[in-house]
C-alpha cells in the first residue's frame, strides 16, 4: 500500500509494550516449570524435550501479533490517492524566418538557414505547453504553420523550409506583418515574435517599423535576431566552374531590428557564431516562461480492515491450537 498514512498516529506508541510483556512471558516461562519428586532420574537423562514443549510459545507469539494489529486498527491506517489539475497560461509564439538566399552563406555551419532551423527547433521541442506558428519570408511571405500546440507536425514543416520556396528578397516588414496578424486574435497572457533575418529590408510593402507599431498596437513583444558575423562572410555563387564561395559584406540593418524590439517590449540579439545563436535562444526561453496553476486533489481509504480480519484470524488459531494440539490436563 503505497502512501499509507493513520489518522491516529500517536496510538502507535502502544506497540512498544509489547516489548515489556515479551519480557515478562520470558521470565514468567524460565520460573513456571513443572517439577516432579522422583528417587532416580537416570531413565530420563538420555531423553530430549519433547518437539512440542517448543511449540507451545507460538501461543503466546499468535496472541502478540493480534494485539499489535488490534493496535494498528485503532490507529486507522489509510491510504492517500492524489491527483492534481494544470490550468496552463501558455504563450503565443511565432517564429518569423527569413530564407533569403544570403541565409545560405557559410560563417553558419553548415549555413545560417541550417543553423537556424535546427536550433529553432531544439527551441520549440523545449516549449511543449505553447502554442508556436511558423511565418517564412524573402521577397515575400506566407504562414507555413498556424499557432499550434502539436509540435512534432511544426517541426516537420520546419525541417521542410528551403531557400528558394519564394520569390528572393528580403522583406522584413511583410515578415513581421504576417506574424502579426496571426497573433492579433491571440488571447494568451503572453505574445511573442521571434524574427529572424541576415539582412536589410529591400522589398515588400511594408516598412519594418511600421510592422512593429502593429505589433505594439496588439500588446505583441518582438524578439529581433540578426544572423551574421561583422565584416565579411563566405556566400556560395555560381560560377562558370559550378558552386564556389566568394567573401561577400555581411549588411544587417541592426539600427531598424533594435527600433523594432524596443517599440514593441522585445531586444535585439546579434547572432556572430553557432554557439552565439543557442545562446540567443536560451536567453528567450528565460525570459518568456509559462505559467502554471496546479490545483491538488487527495482521497482518503480506509484500510483497517485487512488488519482486523489478519487480527481475528490470529485470534481465532491461538483458540485452536490452545483447544486441540496445546491443551492443559487437570
Amino acid at each position: 500500500m503505497d502512501n499509507i498514512i493513520f489518522e491516529n498516529p500517536n496510538l502507535l506508541w502502544l506497540l512498544l509494550l509489547l516489548l515489556p510483556v515479551l519480557l515478562w512471558y520470558i521470565f514468567k516461562q524460565s520460573n513456571s516449570q513443572a517439577t516432579l519428586t522422583m528417587s532416580s532420574t537416570t531413565s530420563f537423562d538420555e531423553g530430549s524435550p519433547a518437539v512440542k514443549s517448543y511449540f507451545r510459545h507460538i501461543l503466546f507469539l499468535l496472541r502478540a501479533m493480534a494485539i499489535a494489529l488490534i493496535i494498528v486498527v485503532l490507529a486507522r491506517p489509510q491510504t492517500i490517492n492524489s491527483s492534481q489539475d494544470e490550468v496552463t497560461k501558455g504563450i503565443d509564439i511565432v517564429l518569423s524566418l527569413d530564407i533569403s538566399s544570403s541565409m545560405l552563406a557559410q560563417d553558419f555551419k553548415p549555413n545560417r538557414l541550417e543553423a537556424t532551423k535546427d536550433l529553432a527547433i531544439n527551441f520549440i521541442s523545449g516549449r511543449p505547453l505553447d502554442r508556436i506558428g511558423l511565418v517564412i519570408f524573402s521577397g515575400e511571405s506566407f504562414t507555413q504553420c498556424p499557432l499550434t500546440t502539436d509540435h512534432a507536425v511544426l517541426i516537420n514543416l520546419f525541417q521542410d523550409i528551403k531557400q528558394g520556396m519564394i520569390e528572393d528578397g528580403t522583406a522584413i516588414g511583410v515578415g513581421l506583418a504576417t506574424a502579426v496578424n496571426r497573433l492579433k486574435e491571440s488571447e494568451a497572457i503572453s505574445k511573442v515574435i521571434i524574427l529572424m533575418t541576415d539582412g536589410v529590408n529591400n522589398s515588400g510593402e511594408i516598412a519594418p517599423v511600421t510592422a512593429a507599431d502593429l505589433a505594439a498596437k496588439y500588446g505583441i513583444r518582438v524578439y529581433t535576431v540578426g544572423v551574421g558575423k561583422n565584416g565579411m562572410a563566405p556566400y556560395p555563387v555560381q560560377g562558370i566552374f559550378g558552386r564556389q564561395l566568394q567573401q561577400m559584406e555581411v549588411k544587417i540593418d541592426e539600427e531598424s531590428l533594435r527600433e523594432i524590439a524596443e517599440k514593441t517590449g522585445g531586444q535585439y540579439f546579434r547572432a556572430t557564431s553557432n554557439g552565439k545563436l543557442k545562446s540567443i535562444y536560451e536567453e528567450i526561453d528565460k525570459l518568456e516562461k509559462s505559467k502554471i496553476d496546479v490545483k491538488k486533489y487527495s482521497t482518503r481509504h480506509e484500510e483497517y480492515l485487512i488488519f482486523a480480519i489478519l487480527a481475528a484470524g490470529l485470534v481465532l488459531l491461538e483458540i485452536v491450537l490452545r483447544q486441540v494440539f496445546f491443551r492443559n490436563l487437570p
